[in-house]
């Protein structure tokens, strides 16, 4: 009998009737995004010209390529790590303990890949496989999801997540049951937050570029900058490994909807600017260039600057970085900022984020809408996790996060959202 818990958190994403269309929704979407980038049309809306049979899907090939890549990626993993971080409280007062080497990861697969490539690895020859890879990895989703929800059933109460635990199957599959399934010290969902699928979508930006060299001779400009701007935003994400309190982590369980997330939805779809380019050349002159390169600049400085001042103040509130900054006391104990980035919006991260997503679609030019997807999608991610966690907060902090509100009106844009 699955173990129960006190009073159940309010169902989200529409309820078990919005689970089980998310369940369909997302790989559809997935697949329709990666049919519509090498079509001619390039349409974001309407069916795509033609849907590819099983043998087009299926490829043992394929299988056995993603079940290495997840296997490299546990192996690099398991290696000694920079550092050793501890998570945050759980609800038996105990903090479990994550390597921090995601950046050395990143690194050594970099190194494993040009070696390959020197002994003649035909990565060039990997777009032509993101149709079966995309397939595998649904399948892998779905499989691993219905694992941790059968390992759910025998874990304490303590270790099961604030969502996820409603009774009904399909809505506690798609957001996971427990907070942090774990064999021995092996933490799946911080494993796959991180590796398989943010390396693997540098890897694939990586392989269209080299498809395009191959196609035309040299990559084109456009395709230098967006593959520059996702892998900066990648290796910062490796280098700072700054996830262990954010809601993925601390709050939702580990279900489809995160290990879908990880592993099969960012590698393809994120990488949708490149597979647009690689069928879709767009010219781009020098001057135009360097106003993309500014507007990613200036998102980037804002996301990393707000992430920074945050990470800084949470592990010490008296660093002179930011010990000026004004606060507002809360029943927790702790304090919330209301001065530096986090006075101007309430979530400054979220603002460079969107400024970085029109970035990396700018390249693409104007003619189609549907590399903007990324800007498109991501906008509506981010309102509605803000809205997720304006509940947290108000939650957990009460008056006080009254007070933050009043003082920060605006949520993402200033002076517009």
């Amino acid at each position: 009998m699955a173990p129960t818990q006190g009073p159940r958190a309010p169902l989200e994403f529409g309820g078990p009737l919005g689970a089980a269309a998310l369940l369909l929704l997302l790989p559809a979407t997935m697949f329709h995004l990666l049919l519509a980038a090498r079509s001619g049309p390039a349409r974001l809306l309407g069916p795509p010209a033609s849907l590819p049979g099983l043998e087009v899907l299926w490829s043992p090939r394929a299988l056995l390529l993603w079940l290495a890549w997840l296997g490299l990626q546990a192996a690099l993993y398991l290696l000694p790590a920079r550092k050793v971080a501890e998570g945050q409280e759980l609800k038996d007062k105990s903090r479990l303990r994550y390597p921090i080497n995601g950046f050395q990861a990143l690194v050594l697969t970099a190194l494993l890949v040009g070696l390959g490539m020197s002994a003649g690895l035909p990565l060039g020859a990997l777009p032509e496989m993101l149709l079966p890879l995309a397939f595998v990895a649904t399948l892998t989703a779905f499989i691993f999801s219905l694992f941790l929800y059968m390992k759910a059933q025998v874990a304490p109460v303590s270790a099961l997540a604030p969502g996820g635990n409603s009774g009904n199957p399909i809505y506690d599959f798609f957001l996971g049951r427990e907070l942090n399934p774990r064999i021995c010290f092996f933490d799946f969902k911080y494993f796959c937050e991180l590796r398989p699928g943010l390396i693997g979508w540098v890897l694939i930006n990586l392989a269209l570029l080299m498809k395009e060299a191959e196609l035309r001779g040299s990559p084109s400009l456009a395709m230098w900058l967006v593959n520059g701007f996702q892998l900066l935003y990648v290796g910062d994400a490796l280098w700072h490994e700054a996830v262990l309190t954010t809601m993925d982590i601390t709050h939702d369980g580990f279900g489809f909807m995160l290990a879908f997330g990880d592993m099969a939805w960012v590698p393809f779809t994120y990488s949708l600017q490149a597979q647009f380019l690689l069928h879709h050349p767009q010219p781009l002159g020098l001057p135009m260039a360097s106003v993309i390169c500014l507007i990613n600049a200036t998102g980037y400085y804002i996301f990393r600057g707000a992430n920074s001042q945050k990470n800084t103040f949470r592990k010490n509130p008296s660093d002179p970085r930011v010990a000026g900054l004004e606060t507002i006391s809360t029943a927790t104990g702790r304090k919330l900022l209301v001065s530096g980035w986090w006075g101007m919006v309430r979530h400054p991260n979220y603002l460079g984020d969107l400024i970085m997503a029109l970035a990396w679609s700018l390249p693409c030019g104007v003619s189609h809408l549907l590399p903007y997807f990324y800007l498109l999608y991501f906008t509506a991610l981010l309102v509605h996790r803000e809205a997720r966690d304006e509940r947290q907060c108000l939650q957990k902090y009460g008056l006080a996060w009254q007070e933050y509100c009043r003082r920060v009106p605006y949520r993402i844009m200033p002076y517009i959202y």
